[in-house]
């Protein structure tokens, strides 16, 4: 029995969000492939196919997706035109914004509240109203980077501290902690793509608990990081020793622009620099990590890592790594079986953090224990789990 998923994205409007329901689109009219979603071949009952997804969501720029699209660059002309009447047809709903979070974007289509419960309350209603259109309903968060939440604010430690906040409108509780608490008070899972603090806080992971909610995160693995996680756990089975790892890598579009903000880049930093140490077993002490803004790119992402190893004999060797990538078609596809696989976790009934879903994130969300980063045994725990219900 076919289902129609709807997926309700914040930051619709950016390169990521635009390429999503471009690519949707694209497919439903049987113009291109599934080349680049990795569960295209996969026949598991419960998975909603492609053809039965619809996009909607929430921008802090209100104009409609055609203008998105064709400010981001991202599709070819041959593919713009064959869904430019379906881009213009749909306009983001207004957004939450927060310019103490994020200092390089602000809209003129943001919600206007008072309050956090009045900013909220709006989320949920465009969500409700989503609902009624669709079988079923995942948020993923694609909106730009915001800077670090203060670590151990006890705000964030449990649901009645954060319900506490929000009723006393507190400045530490940020816009992707809004639209988390809101996809969850309505029964929605939720998907982090960015490595913003929303879902990760122990106070949001207790309410997905208590409302039976999947909830999964955070900072989507697509490019440098997912190289890393392939490369690093073949070093340590090689024994050979990671002396240094400079990575850097220039982007052009809405997100880069975000991370030329100190604070949104410190945080994307942090996700990136975790997982080394993690899969290695020791700690790298050269570990750089620098990103950079630079428009003329747009979305046309080039990273660089430069790796120094030391093996047998004690004898350095070096390894270099030039990707030249489309930082959002390597995204949108991601985020698109993100969201299937938290609709499915939903029919099978499950709730909670999705810790199988590591595969697809820098920074995974774990039931506890540290996460597992080296990507194959990531990808054979998500495989495990996709196989209770291969047809």
């Amino acid at each position: 029995m076919k289902r129609k998923l709807g997926i309700a994205i914040v930051g619709l409007g950016g390169a990521v969000g635009t390429t999503m329901f471009a690519g949707i689109e694209l497919i439903k009219k049987g113009m291109i492939c599934k080349q680049g979603l990795p569960l295209a071949e996969l026949d598991i009952a419960g998975l909603v196919e492609y053809e039965d997804i619809v996009i909607a969501g929430w921008d802090l720029f209100g104009s409609h997706l055609a203008n998105a699209a064709e400010e981001h660059d991202v599709l070819t002309h041959k593919q713009f035109v064959a869904v430019e009447a379906e881009l213009r047809q749909v306009k983001p709903w207004p957004g939450a914004g927060n310019l103490d979070f994020l200092s390089n974007i602000d809209g003129e289509n943001q919600i206007s509240a008072a309050t956090h419960r009045e900013t909220i309350d709006r989320i949920k209603s465009s969500l409700e109203d989503f609902k009624t259109q669709c079988d079923s309903v995942v948020v993923i968060n694609l909106a730009s980077t915001e800077k670090l939440a203060v670590e151990g604010n006890e705000i964030l430690n449990t649901l009645a501290d954060l319900e506490r906040a929000l009723d006393e409108n507190s400045a530490e509780i940020s816009p992707s902690m809004l639209y988390a608490y809101a996809a969850v008070a309505c029964g929605v899972p939720y998907g982090n793509f960015t490595p913003s603090v929303a879902a990760d806080i122990p106070a949001i992971i207790e309410f997905a608990e208590k409302q039976g909610v999947p909830i999964a995160g955070k900072d989507g693995k697509t490019g440098q990081t997912f190289i890393k996680s392939v490369l690093a756990p073949a070093f340590k089975s090689r024994a050979l020793k990671v002396e240094g790892w400079f990575s850097t890598n220039i982007l052009g579009n809405r997100d880069g622009l975000a991370l030329s903000d100190e604070d949104s880049l410190a945080s994307k930093v942090k996700t990136k620099s975790s997982l080394l140490d993690d899969i290695l077993g020791y700690k790298v002490e050269d570990h750089l990590v620098d990103i950079r803004y630079y428009r003329p790119r747009k979305d046309n992402k080039e990273a660089w890592d430069n790796i120094d190893l030391t093996g047998f004999l004690g004898q350095p060797m070096q390894l270099k790594v030039n990707f030249l990538c489309r930082d959002s078609i390597l995204a949108a596809p991601l985020a698109i079986e993100i969201a299937r696989c938290l609709d499915l976790a939903v029919q099978r009934g499950e709730s909670g953090v999705q810790e199988q879903l590591s595969v697809f994130f820098k920074l995974p969300m774990s039931r506890g224990e540290k996460p597992e980063q080296a990507f194959h045994k990531q990808e054979d725990k998500f495989l495990d789990w996709l196989k209770k219900g291969v047809v």
